[in-house]
Parts: C-alpha cells; sequence; structure tokens
C-alpha cells in the first residue's frame, strides 16, 4: 500500500458505504489508498522498463504535454489526500478517475505514467470524474490551485485529454463493476463486498443531504 495503513475489506466497505458528504467530514476514503497503490506501482514499472533499457517512454508530443519541467516534491498519497481535502470529491469520483487513467494509457500505448507526468494526469482526470459524477463543481481555475496549475495550463491538460480519448468519457454499470472489482483485488482477493454500489449510494447521500439542506431538486446518478 501507499502508506501503513491497514486496510481490510470490512472495512473498506464500511467507508464506502457510510460516506458523508458533510460539510464537516474530514475522513480521506480508503479507495484513495488504493488508488494511490495501484499508481505507484504502474510508476514502479515504468522506472524497471527504463532501466533495463527494453522499452523507452513515448516521445508523442500528444502525451507529453503532461509532462511537468520540475517533479513535484510530493507522494501520491499526499496529492490525493489534498485534492480530496479541497474538492471533497466522493469516492466514486476516485473510481471513474482510474477508469480514465486505464483508457488513456490503452489509447496511447507508448505512453508510461512516471513522476514527470503523474500529478498532471491525476488532477486532470478528477477533475474531469467529478464533472461527470457530480451533481455541482468547482470551476477550472479552482482545480487548478488545488492541483498546482494555472488555470491555462488545466485547460489545455482538459481539452488535450479529451481528444486523446476521442471524447469517450461515459461509465456505464458494468465497466464501473469491473474496475471497482479490480479495486476489491487490490485489498484482499476474493472479497465478497460490493464497491459497485458506491456511486449509487454515494447519489443517494448527496439527494438526502440537500433536501435537508433546502434544495428541491433530486440527484440524478450519471450512468
Amino acid at each position: 500500500m501507499a502508506s501503513s495503513l491497514i486496510i481490510s475489506p470490512r472495512k473498506l466497505r464500511s467507508d464506502l458505504y457510510s460516506y458523508s458528504y458533510q460539510e464537516d467530514h474530514y475522513s480521506t476514503p480508503l479507495v484513495i489508498n488504493v488508488l494511490a497503490s495501484l499508481i505507484e506501482r504502474s510508476m514502479a514499472r515504468t522506472e524497471r522498463i527504463v532501466k533495463n533499457g527494453s522499452r523507452s517512454l513515448s516521445k508523442a508530443i500528444s502525451t507529453n504535454i503532461f509532462d511537468c519541467r520540475e517533479i513535484l516534491d510530493m507522494t501520491i498519497q499526499s496529492y490525493l489526500e489534498r485534492i480530496f481535502r479541497y474538492t471533497r470529491a466522493g469516492p466514486s469520483v476516485y473510481v471513474v478517475a482510474y477508469v480514465y487513467i486505464d483508457r488513456f494509457c490503452q489509447n496511447n500505448p507508448g505512453f508510461r505514467i512516471n513522476a514527470r507526468n503523474v500529478h498532471r494526469l491525476l488532477i486532470t482526470t478528477i477533475m474531469l470524474a467529478s464533472k461527470y459524477v457530480e451533481d455541482m463543481n468547482y470551476r477550472n481555475s479552482y482545480f487548478g490551485r488545488v492541483g498546482g496549475l494555472t488555470t491555462d495550463e488545466l485547460n489545455k491538460l482538459e481539452l488535450e485529454f479529451l481528444f486523446l480519448m476521442d471524447f469517450k468519457l461515459h461509465v456505464n454499470v458494468s465497466v464501473f463493476e469491473s474496475y471497482c472489482c479490480h479495486l476489491e483485488r487490490e485489498v484482499s482477493i476474493g472479497g465478497g463486498y460490493h464497491i459497485e454500489r458506491t456511486l449509487r449510494c454515494a447519489e443517494e447521500i448527496k439527494a438526502k443531504h440537500r433536501e435537508e439542506r433546502g434544495y428541491t431538486h433530486i440527484a440524478r446518478v450519471m450512468l
């Protein structure tokens, strides 16, 4: 794992099902730990590939837009926690962001996640996933400040990412479930709980919270 925190299937399930969208809720979703672990493993594979010289990193200008001039001195775990702290994006957002990252890598076979591009890729995919899943979102300028980018930089990254993905951002239920199962296996092989209900459960929680705050509109499940 990306940190010393021990996550059991029961603990992860409890966190995902009981996640609160209240403004005073500061507990980081456990799925962030799992995603950080996956990303760090991918980066470790990239380092081994480069070290062995068996395959070079992509030289494509289109994907090099995610490369930063200076590597950010922040772990993946800390970066994801920062994004959550200032955006309060729910667990399902990080699952959808993971779907986008995987699709992006599949659409661009020469692309490899490394220390120079990982932070920009994460803030871009999480912002887009938030726009897809959440009913209300912050502006790009706010996401940029959270991720350490200017508004212009993040706007360019968003647009480039959309074109490289052919604007295919829809995530249906079966795809969402398959990626949740993959995240489940990161915690426990053969675990019997179901993260795929997180998205629907999260929408129900948000709808209930809005009713309590006097909102009259009903949240729609974006699947």
